[in-house]
């Protein structure tokens, strides 16, 4: 088949076929409210919970624990969407896994590991700290001073940097400093995070072209934008409260451009739920404009052809006398590496964007023509951008696209990317790096009285070498599943296992617990929604939202059981018992009155956390500023970058014959590595996770048919055997050579190694796999 063949035309979405899975219907709307009641069912939830949705993400109520999306100044009634509902309630469970469901009930580790993630946590809350009886292949309850004497007694012997202490980005930005603090004055930076796994090409890609890690907009900017372009982000799963800003705008009249390998329902169409008209009528607000299936992996192709576009008309302005479309003001000003760019978008060829694409000319003329028409751009991105080899490209090739119209650092335009955990980005910014250059250690050394380890640390990629190599012995983690979320699973499995401590602060089973080291603990912590009553009295924790606005949060339901702790009070138990004795550690205190953790967070970041302690109350959360909103550029240069690209595609493979391109997703019912449910039903997908999407005419081509068992292997000459059998072969509505199954299941065909060159963040969006026909489930089922 020609390039020309398989290059998509922009999708019609009133015309999908009838015979593939998909849902016509939009986001929002009755859908959510089932979905909302579905897990209310499920869970058992007290009525009381249903109520607790009303103070989420609002002044002085509780901020969400599921995403990172902001929090507006003038908030509804009803300030939550479908997933933070369902993750409240979820947590919210009146189910209890009690040191019972091991003693009296007999389960093990070993039976534990054939049960779904969904069912180990459909066991309930966690009640008691519990540590792992190797003789019983049994957790076992034990007592918070027994389990810090434990901890500590195996982290005294060892070399700091055999240990790692990793945060998923729930824990507030109080425990996340203090956590912080413990790991360096127990001698490490070993700090990986879970943006190590996402978004961490953002962090790196982002600072070294407009010198920020973070996104560049705030909420007023939303409702400024003229147009929206997303690449490889899914408002309508992973942050549906994005949903109404953008129906504002298409009421005001403003474009959206999406580009994504699978059509997502939350671009398509959308219903608001909180508006009593549109629920009674069903009205619909069209998202997307247009909505472009490239292939995976060829955002780079398609930006370059934008710019192309742009490049093209700005030399035909010049040519006919009329005004310039590229802002040569702001580039001459603001930005270095221009010209080469320039050069590079008049050489490339049309028929080299198409085949990389996967894309018609025109229908990059059509998107591009969009981009010239709209004198306000935001650039909205997600996972589908940064999980690639050539991640960091993909990102520098967006911000090209933004300042060739002065689309960046200024009202109404920048660049958007849309983190995922509630607090992932706050947690960087309060020093859980393991990279020591963004740490002021100066001042870290001044409060503490001590020389913070000089050497960079580990990050999730590296720790799993370490793991594998059996030089890392220890990990605690601050929240999180780790060994569902990275890549490798099997290996990392057997690697974790053999370790001499694992340590897991969680709210739920989930099957990290189920790979204990020689010494294990799990260690439950309260829920974000619950009260946090310390010797000082009621205490509140804060988060720092993807828009970098700092908001205050306050649990205030009964804590489930009263041997729980908070995430701040266990990190400072196991400060206490591991760490010297020191004037200037005072865990005590600090355990007892978060304020005067802020007091230290604002001493050691003084601009961006001044007046913490006062303003954490604001509606909206405070500002903790971004240099590159003001167009000020903290790269070496001082200027913006503009990168020209060496490569076309983001994958970092070859195609091959029989070789496909497996994009990892998630489901409408989940929420990282946390199943709520078996209901996709945004892609129509019911009952089951263990299936492959493949374009139609690929399967017929490979000689497979539509609902045959299949098995996937990962297509990579490194010496290990990556297989997932099992799964259903599902015609669906994807570009030619790209296929997509359910992360975390998919994790074990992604090798470690395959990762973003710059930030090392697994490159998931794009794993080379081949199929064949899995007889063994075939026969099995048979």
């Amino acid at each position: 088949m020609s390039n020309e063949d398989q290059a998509q035309a922009p999708a019609d979405l009133s015309k999908l076929p009838d015979d593939l899975p998909h849902s016509p219907g939009p986001a929002g709307g009755w859908g959510s409210m089932r979905g909302i009641a579905s897990i209310f069912g499920e869970t058992w939830s007290s009525p009381a919970s249903l109520a607790s949705l009303g103070k989420m993400n609002k002044p002085k109520g509780v901020m969400c624990a599921s995403c990172a999306w902001p929090k507006p100044v003038n908030y509804s009634a009803f300030e939550f969407c479908e997933n933070g509902a369902k993750a409240t309630l979820w947590e919210s469970t009146s189910a209890r896994c009690t040191p019972a469901f091991w003693a009296k009930d007999g389960h093990s580790v070993t039976e534990l590991r054939q049960w779904r993630d969904h069912d180990l946590e459909k066991t309930g809350r966690l009640t008691h700290p519990l540590r792992f009886d190797a003789a019983t292949d049994r957790y076992v309850e034990t007592t918070w001073d027994e389990a810090f004497a434990g901890i500590a007694g195996a982290l005294k012997p060892l070399d700091p940097d055999s240990a790692v202490f990793y945060a998923s980005g729930h824990a507030g930005l109080e425990a996340s400093y203090l956590y912080a603090l413990l790991a360096r004055v127990y001698g490490t930076n070993n700090l990986p995070q879970s943006s190590n796994m996402c978004h961490e090409t953002t962090s790196v890609g982002l600072t070294k072209v407009i010198g920020s890690p973070v996104g560049t907009i705030v909420w007023d900017d939303l409702a400024e934008a003229d147009a929206f372009f997303f690449f490889g982000q899914n408002p309508g799963t992973n942050s549906p409260r994005f949903l109404h800003p953008l129906k504002d705008a298409k009421d005001r009249g403003a474009k959206i451009v999406t580009f994504n390998p699978v059509i997502e329902q939350g671009l398509v169409s959308f219903v608001d739920p909180q508006s009593p008209v549109a629920m009674l009528t069903g009205k619909e607000t069209k998202i997307s404009d247009q909505y472009h299936q490239l292939k995976a992996g060829g955002d780079i192709a398609a930006m370059l052809g934008m710019c192309k576009v742009v490049v093209e008309a700005d030399d035909a302005a010049k040519a006919a006398g009329k005004a310039e479309v590229i802002d040569h003001a702001f580039i001459a000003q603001h930005t270095i590496g221009f010209d080469e760019f320039l050069q590079k978008c008049r050489d490339v060829s049309w028929a080299e964007i198409v085949q990389e694409s996967g894309l018609t000319e025109q229908a990059l003329r059509e998107a591009g023509n969009v981009y010239i028409a709209a004198e306000k751009v935001i650039g909205v991105y997600g996972m589908g951008l940064t999980q690639h080899a050539h991640g960091s490209v993909n990102v520098a090739m967006l911000v090209n696209l933004l300042m060739l119209r002065g689309n960046i650092g200024r009202s109404g335009a920048g660049c958007c990317p849309v983190r995922g955990h509630s607090n992932v980005q706050g947690q960087r910014t309060v020093g859980i790096a393991e990279k020591i250059h963004l740490i002021p250690v100066d001042k870290i050394k001044m409060l503490f009285d001590f020389d913070p380890p000089a050497k960079d640390g580990m990050n999730i990629v590296e720790a799993a070498e370490g793991l594998f190599a059996g030089k890392v012995r220890a990990f605690i983690s601050l929240g999180g599943n780790l060994l569902r979320a990275v890549p490798d699973q099997e290996r990392m499995e057997q690697a974790w296992a053999a370790q001499d401590l694992t340590v897991m602060v969680s709210t739920k089973l989930n099957r990290s617990h189920l790979f204990p080291g020689k010494l294990a603990y799990i260690l439950p912590c309260l829920g974000r929604f619950e009260e946090d009553e310390q010797a000082g009295g009621p205490q509140t924790i804060t988060s720092e939202d993807s828009f970098s606005m700092i908001n205050a949060s306050i649990g205030y339901r009964t804590p489930v059981s009263d041997q729980v702790m908070s995430e701040l009070a266990i990190v400072t138990g196991i400060a206490k018992a591991t760490l010297p004795p020191s004037a200037h550690l005072k865990w005590d205190a600090w355990t007892a009155d978060y304020g005067l953790v802020r007091d230290l967070i604002e001493r050691t970041y003084p601009d961006a956390f001044r007046d913490y302690n006062k303003r954490m109350y604001q509606a909206g959360g405070f500002w903790r500023g971004n240099a590159a909103h003001e167009r000020i550029w903290k790269t070496e240069s001082g200027k913006a970058i503009f990168t020209t690209p060496g490569e076309l595609t983001s994958i970092g493979f070859q195609d091959a014959p029989g070789r496909f391109r497996l994009i990892t997703m998630r489901s409408n019912d989940q929420f990282n590595t946390t199943i709520y449910g078996y209901s996709d039903r945004f892609r129509g997908i019911e009952g089951t996770r263990e299936v492959l999407l493949m374009n139609p005419d690929d399967i017929a081509e490979a000689g497979l048919e539509d609902g045959q068992k299949i098995r996937l292997i990962t297509d990579v000459d490194d010496g290990h055997d990556r297989q997932l059998g099992g799964l259903t072969l599902t015609a669906y509505k994807l570009p030619r050579g790209t296929i997509a199954g359910y992360y975390p299941e998919c994790n074990v065909l992604v090798p470690v190694a395959h990762h973003d060159e710059l930030s090392k963040t697994p490159a998931s969006k794009s794993v080379p796999v081949r199929i064949v026909a899995d007889t063994v489930a075939t026969a099995t089922s048979a």
